[in-house]
């Protein structure tokens, strides 16, 4: 079995999953602001911090050693800051530093965020090809071979800005930030969301605007393979969950515009459209669990800007398209689980999945006296399928599907969720360690 991580993995690991009273969300790209109380520690309010060391070793990075903190609640109860620094025996080193949700005092409804990293890793995969031959399946796309792909030593380096605003809308209509209180990791204070959608009475609707860069290299044998994106997002989510941390009822939905136009060293002018939306039910308690679940998710998109001509050797060229680990593109963290990372990527995307989470009654992690700084809330056991597909055109999206399904345990450590999930896929058996829920 492979474990695989990446920086990011590393970083939100360690300071989601250890002293934030929020999750920070990456999919979507949007999350509910707000604090939280745990009944266990009202005194300490929503400050937290903490500063830790970490190593881990794994096959393409060797032993790795690191340190990381963070502080939230400093300041303004919502704001969160966060870095992290690890070198390895195999050469890789990287250093993130973060801010999220910060709210300027003369805009109450605006929030900003800023992140960054940079990294050099001694294995980077790349599972594309900008030219193929006609009637060959071309690298990432669905029919592609789980061989097709590059790999060697390269740079992977990131910086995301954010700006969120928080519409007088439904729950958000008073205060663009909500306020939750929990006992033993369950929400106790009334819920955001409604049992009824309706954007002008519950949830939180939220508009954001977002540019991101990223740089990323690859040292090939056959030349230097350079993936870099400067695009700017429009997006629109609305969050009708009862808490957004760990949803137990509700809906959300998000749309988004992505355009890259091709600034800088960016190769090409591009656009992504895509939406998402995900349902949860409740069951209810059992005489082992405190909370059931079945969490569902849909996630779909394309490219209208892609295009592809033939050279004169009769080669096909795909031109104004996002690079492979942008826009249509499945494996991985959150979406087929049971693939590697950007295993699969094309024009258009189509992906659901289904999830039981199931929390235990009972916490063994609460009662280690030596680990009650993690301030664990519960246990949760999860089970889950994945199905979807990529495709170069958007009708082609509803056959021949990949399929994968696995297993995983999650935590809640000071009001945050920590995963560790395993897929199993045709191609390969795949963990992933990750900060909240993948929906």
């Amino acid at each position: 079995m492979s474990l695989r991580y990446t920086l990011k993995t590393l970083t939100l690991v360690l300071l989601a999953g250890t002293f934030l009273a929020t999750a920070v969300h990456a999919k979507p790209n949007t999350s509910v602001k707000s604090s939280l109380t745990r009944a266990e520690n009202p005194k300490q309010g929503t400050k937290s911090h903490l500063i830790l060391p970490y190593a881990f070793s794994t096959e393409s990075m060797g032993a790795t050693f690191g340190v990381g903190g963070g502080a939230k609640g400093y300041g303004q109860e919502q704001l969160l800051f966060g870095a992290t620094a690890f070198g390895s025996a195999e050469g890789a080193v990287g250093l993130f530093l973060g801010m999220w949700d910060y709210r300027p005092s003369f805009v109450d409804r605006f929030f900003f965020g800023a992140q960054g990293m940079v990294g050099h890793y001694p294995e980077q995969r790349a599972y594309t090809s900008r030219t193929f031959k006609p009637n060959v399946p071309r690298p990432g796309s669905n029919d592609s071979g789980e061989n097709q792909y590059g790999e060697d030593s390269g740079y992977d380096n990131w910086t995301d800005f954010k700006l969120e605003y928080v519409l007088p809308l439904g729950s958000a209509g008073n205060d663009a930030l909500q306020h939750y209180r929990i006992k033993g990791g369950l929400l106790q204070s009334a819920p955001v969301g409604g049992a009824t959608w309706n954007p002008l009475e519950k949830g939180v609707t939220t508009l954001l605007l977002r540019q991101y860069n990223r740089y990323r290299s690859f040292e090939l044998d056959e030349g230097d393979v350079d993936a870099t994106a400067h695009p700017v997002q429009l997006a629109l989510s609305y969050d009708n969950t009862d808490f957004p941390t760990n949803p137990s009822t509700g809906s959300s939905q998000y749309i988004a515009i992505t355009h890259d136009f091709g600034w800088l060293e960016s190769p090409d002018d591009w656009t992504f459209v895509e939406f998402e939306g995900s349902k949860y039910f409740s069951l209810g308690s059992s005489d082992w669990a405190k909370q059931r679940i079945i969490a569902l998710n849909l996630w779909t998109g394309d490219t209208p800007s892609w295009e592809e001509h033939a050279d004169v050797n009769g080669n096909i060229k795909v031109t104004n398209r996002p690079p492979f680990y942008e826009g249509a593109a499945l494996g991985g963290f959150y979406r087929m689980r049971g693939y590697p990372v950007d295993r699969f990527n094309d024009r258009s995307v189509l992906y659901t999945a289904a999830e039981y989470r199931y929390t235990l009654d009972w916490n063994p992690l609460g009662n280690i006296s030596w680990l009650r700084f993690l301030q664990s809330d519960w246990l949760q056991l999860v089970g889950f399928i994945e199905g979807g597909r990529v495709a170069n055109e958007y009708g082609d999206l509803f056959e021949d599907w990949k399929v994968d399904g696995g297993v995983g345990i999650r935590s809640m450590f000071a009001g945050a969720v920590v995963r560790l999930d395993v897929g199993v896929s045709e191609e390969s058996t795949s963990a992933w360690v990750m900060f909240g829920h993948p929906f």
